[in-house]
């Protein structure tokens, strides 16, 4: 591997294995760019070192597969501080159809074009770096919470209700009866609190059948969750706000040259905690006109990101606007304990402390328009003694957007599914 390579290696004969990412020919010199997972590399061929059949051998078509035998040389003017002298070369698999898009960036390419053929765009170093990036995401998820002695569950995708009550679901044939993707893996993590895992996390996918075609929005994306019991909204807060600062961190350390690759500079937020009110008022003083009981629009989430900073959690937002589980605050029922996480402008995460009580939670959903015999099975598991608890999850391809910059959530999604793409 390309990464394995360094200037201490210099005399060395190595066996490398990629693509051609570029080719150059001069007078006295090819210049080879190959192509691995982990980097480039520069690999020469000089006339009066190599047979001329070795030099017309160099002359392969861009995203050529080939694996190329060298001798590692010192030279400070090469990207790395050195470059392969080569000795043999061998066309792997030789190209039968034109490569569709300038994988090198030079040429610029429509992202429906790349999205056609992805399996070509994940040559690109940006489309790369950018899921090198959310596999530090996810890891660090999954360490954070395995330190912390949660366990981890893996939930049905498969339902026979909406988790959520909405219209916005996919309905699958499920032998001679309907059933429904999973919208969020909510109730099924609650049930493991019930059966007395009190501390849970899952990285799950979750399915929208949402018309919106934004650059913001997937119809399948991924989800991680964590859900405690004997907890309230102060404590999920808690460690929200620390798991975002601490994958930050870890994206900081680990992937500094994707950053690179990316052009993002990135650091450490200085997490602010407001109400939904204090926010409401906050936009309205710096002339985004808001009413108290509206939700955030695109363009409020931007603003407020200019007022308070990167990172911000947003707290008690009004019960009418949020979901029927989500528990109301004691002495004012209009208001609920629930909290979002905005970062960069974007909301991120969304979570609550939840009703436990089964009477208040045939109350909410009656107040949602539902109809609580559609939710028996959820309301019942509440009556075999269920513990206060809360919970949230965070949208791995949002958080991955505002990370690495992309423009387009569908570029955070290895091979994204929208209103209109099943393919590939």
């Amino acid at each position: 591997m390309i990464n394995e390579l360094s200037e201490a290696m210099d005399g060395k004969e190595v066996v490398l294995a990629g693509w051609v990412h570029e080719v150059r020919e001069t007078a006295k010199i090819t210049f080879l760019i190959l192509r691995d997972s982990t980097g480039i590399v520069q690999v020469i061929g000089k006339k009066e070192e190599i047979s001329d059949g070795l030099l017309k051998k160099m002359a392969l078509p861009k995203e050529s597969v080939v694996e190329i035998k060298g001798i590692v040389r010192k030279n400070k003017e090469a990207k790395k501080g050195f470059e392969i002298t080569l000795t043999e070369i061998i066309d792997l698999n030789p190209l039968s159809k034109q490569i569709p898009f300038e994988v090198t960036g030079k040429v610029p390419a429509e992202i429906d074009v790349r999205l056609n053929h992805r399996y070509v765009d994940l040559r690109r170093l940006e489309t790369t770096a950018i899921f090198k990036i959310e596999s530090t995401i996810l890891q660090s998820f999954r360490n954070f919470f395995i330190e912390r002695k949660f366990s981890e569950i893996r939930t049905p995708t498969l339902v026979e209700a909406a988790t959520e009550g909405g219209a916005d679901v996919f309905a699958v044939k499920y032998f001679e009866r309907e059933a429904f993707l999973v919208q969020s893996p909510q109730f099924y993590k609650q049930f493991a609190l019930v059966g007395g895992m009190d501390k849970v996390f899952m990285i799950v996918p979750v399915f929208r059948a949402e018309k919106s075609n934004t650059i913001f929005h997937l119809t399948e994306s991924t989800q991680m969750d964590i859900e405690i019991a004997f907890a309230d909204d102060n404590d999920a807060i808690k460690l929200l706000s620390e798991i975002v600062v601490y994958i930050i961190k870890k994206v900081i350390e680990n992937n500094s040259e994707d950053l690179k690759t990316l052009g993002v500079e990135l650091k450490i937020p200085d997490v602010k905690i407001v109400t939904y009110t204090d926010a409401v008022a906050a936009l309205n003083k710096n002339g985004h006109p808001m009413k108290l009981g509206d939700d955030f629009s695109r363009e409020a989430e931007e603003k407020l990101a200019q007022i308070y900073g990167d990172g911000l959690i947003i707290r008690e937002y009004p019960t009418a606007v949020r979901a029927f589980y989500s528990m109301p605050k004691e002495g004012n029922p209009e208001m609920s304990k629930s909290y979002d996480f905005l970062y960069k402008g974007l909301e991120i995460s969304s979570g609550a402390q939840r009703i436990h009580i089964p009477e208040l939670l045939i109350e909410a959903v009656k107040k949602k328009g539902l109809n609580p015999k559609d939710f028996e099975f959820y309301i019942d598991s509440f009556r075999y003694g269920a513990p206060p608890h809360a919970g949230w999850s965070i949208g791995l391809e949002r958080f991955a957007m505002k990370i690495t910059g992309a423009k387009n959530i569908r570029e955070c999604s290895l091979f994204p599914r929208d209103r209109k793409r099943l393919l590939p």
